[in-house]
């Protein structure tokens, strides 16, 4: 009896095999780009104001944050949680007190913008609303852009309005202090106030009844976005997110002098103590916020390179902790938010390439290096406020023998920007061409598919013209410049139209054509058909094997490497269960074969439905071991999967 158990629970077991189209892999799960890989313990995304109080709490702002309110709160390297709904502040300025913080709201339909909301600290709820800006009907623009209180009063930039206004922290004005085009705030122990003008790259010192005391005239190409009053030294602390992108400390005599710096001349751009863009401990990026509690602890908030018109995904949170030696305690970072990194062929998928940050290790990962230079190519459209989309997160990267070349788009993006690499300018990725535009020769959107393989051919779905075209590389000029040839237009298989996306493995000569939905308008997402072209090079451009059809019709995102393809889903349906998990397809038989799952849910968060196009980037590694990213925008990180057949 017993051995015909045995049999019988085999058969079962064989026959539940053969009718389940996966199973779930053993694969572990990773994350990088953020601190913390919890909902409950992640850094919030893209802080871009900061406060700091006595007791070492902080607190940070942000226009956006999908999974949390937009300011939040930390100390001693943890979160403390958040304030208000994700969407509700501007990021541009915050303050606080004893009881209250401070913090420029984002526009909204019943004040407009230019306004700053009163928080309790304690309860977490707004308790008042201060309208600072005549100007009420600028959304997409920083007009509230400093805050300071001292006191039983609060005093706020009007930008636009070329005046720092003074009110009660009640609400009630008091005076208005004439000032063109005021940014940070800091006010001093007599109560006068020490007023940023960024783009003159001065600092102005005005009484408690508005009189001009003194200006700071800092060395040329200083851009000072950020103010702290150091009581305890009586001196000016100033982040310079000018060239020497440095902390610069004024004593505040009769006529203030520079009496020291923080930081290493050039931060993350120097090339005298590490490799142009690496960052560090005194390597900043873009120097947001400072401030020191009373413990004499210093914190330094970082707003890497990157991002552009709404202000919410630029290159993140890095937050620096400093004891009172110098020493660096801690970090805070949280560097990805829409967008994803691709593994790097060069290390065999050791480094992480996104869109303008480059990322190694586990477990949150180490933050290696922020890939703009702003003032080397000041028309980087990773930084330009004017593109088309709302950031370049989303890295592809391939390898050409010694040459790297990095594509970087948007979420959904119908235009593509290509960077190279060279010894001269270490991680700094500069800028080329992009599709479309001149060295592609067209002006047409790709609507239908991009790629690029691992020999550096393009391949793109240019819209409505019916056809994929084919770039090949041609190769790189003395400086790693890469060149393609003009395009070759191949016809796109009828059975697959309207194509959707486009994979080409030039390793094995493998085309992958994913259809769209048909008959609907929307381009950006996937059907359930995709068709696999073995020897597409070779002449097969019109019979597929295998067709693959998916299981579900809210495909995204995909990839492939090696032989299989692996597919990210977003939402089933509108109000449906989101869809995390990945299936991986075999490029041999089209079945679906293994479902990629979170393993490690204890400390990885890995919930997020795909909402972009190109979020998901696989590589195989030398030991067969399979690397698929993915973006988490509910972790403002990277979930990274490893996976051994």
């Amino acid at each position: 009896m017993p051995g015909k158990k045995r049999i019988r629970a085999a058969l079962v077991a064989a026959a539940i095999a053969t009718i389940a189209p996966s199973c779930h892999a053993r694969n572990a799960t990773d994350w990088l780009a953020n601190t913390y890989g919890t909902l409950a313990g992640h850094v919030g995304n893209t802080a871009r104001s900061m406060w700091v109080a006595p007791e070492g709490v902080i607190y940070t702002a942000s226009m956006w944050d999908e999974s949390e309110g937009g300011v939040a709160i930390y100390q001693n390297g943890k979160s403390l949680g958040s304030i208000g709904a994700h969407g509700e502040f501007q990021g541009s300025a915050i303050t606080g007190n004893a009881t209250s913080i401070f913090v420029a709201l984002q526009d909204s339909r019943s004040y407009g913008s230019g306004a700053v909301g009163r928080y309790n600290r304690t309860s977490k709820t707004r308790d008042r609303l201060i309208q600072i800006a005549a100007s009420t009907s600028q959304p997409r623009i920083d007009v509230v852009t400093g805050l300071a209180t001292a006191g039983a009063l609060l005093y706020a930039s009007d930008f636009y309005g070329n005046r720092v206004r003074v009110f009660t922290t009640d609400g009630v004005w008091q005076r208005d202090i004439n000032v063109t085009g005021p940014g940070a705030l800091a006010l001093d122990g007599a109560g006068n106030v020490w007023v940023a003008q960024k783009s003159e790259g001065t600092i102005v010192g005005f009484s408690p009844t508005g009189q001009l005391l003194n200006t700071i005239r800092m060395p040329g190409g200083s851009h000072p976005s950020a103010l702290y009053l150091d009581a305890s030294s009586r001196q000016l602390m100033v982040g310079d997110e000018g060239p020497d992108m440095n902390i610069k400390r004024y004593a505040l005599s009769r006529t203030p002098t520079l009496a020291g710096t923080l930081g290493i001349p050039g931060g993350y751009l120097d090339t005298t103590t590490g490799i142009k863009g690496q960052v560090g401990a005194k390597r900043f990026t873009r120097i947001a916020g400072i401030g020191k509690d009373a413990a004499g602890n210093l914190y330094v908030l970082n707003n890497p390179w990157g991002g552009s018109w709404d202000l919410g995904r630029d290159g993140g949170t890095d937050i620096h902790s400093y004891g009172r030696a110098g020493n660096l305690q801690w970090t805070l970072e949280s560097l990805n938010f829409e967008g994803v990194a691709a593994p790097d062929p060069a290390t065999d998928g050791s480094l992480f390439y996104g869109g303008t940050n480059l990322y190694t290790g586990r477990a949150g990962g180490t933050f290696v290096a922020n890939t703009v230079d702003p003032f080397a190519y000041p028309s980087d459209p990773r930084i330009n406020m004017n593109d088309i989309s709302r950031d370049e997160h989303f890295g592809q990267l391939v390898t050409v023998g010694a040459n790297r070349i990095l594509v970087a788009s948007g979420q959904n993006p119908s235009t593509f920007y290509f960077f190279h690499f060279n010894a001269a300018n270490g991680y700094i990725a500069i800028p080329d061409a992009s599709i479309p535009g001149p060295a592609f020769n067209t002006n047409l959107r790709v609507t239908h598919g991009f790629c690029i393989d691992s020999r550096g051919g393009v391949w793109a779905g240019l819209d409505r013209t019916g056809d994929i075209y084919q770039y090949p590389l041609t190769g790189f000029d003395g400086s790693g410049k890469p060149a393609w040839s003009p395009g070759i237009p191949i016809q796109i298989p009828a059975s697959i139209q309207p194509l959707a996306r486009i994979i080409y493995l030039a390793d094995s000569d493998t085309m992958i054509l994913a259809q769209g939905i048909v008959g609907s308008a929307d381009w950006t997402s996937i059907g359930t058909r995709i068709e696999v072209y073995h020897g597409w090079s070779a002449g097969n451009t019109t019979t597929p094997d295998p067709v693959i059809n998916l299981p579900h019709g809210d495909a995204k995102a995909m990839d492939a490497a090696g032989g299989y393809l692996f597919v990210s889903y977003w939402f089933s349906g509108i109000s449906g269960p989101q869809r995390p998990d990945i299936d991986a397809f075999s490029l041999a038989t089209g079945n679906l074969d293994v479902t990629l799952v979170n393993t490690s849910p204890g400390t990885v968060d890995a919930s997020s439905a795909m909402d972009s196009m190109y979020g998901i980037r696989a590589y195989l590694r030398s030991t067969g071991e399979y690397v698929v990213t993915k973006n988490n925008v509910k972790g403002n990180s990277v979930t990274v999967y490893r996976w051994t057949p």
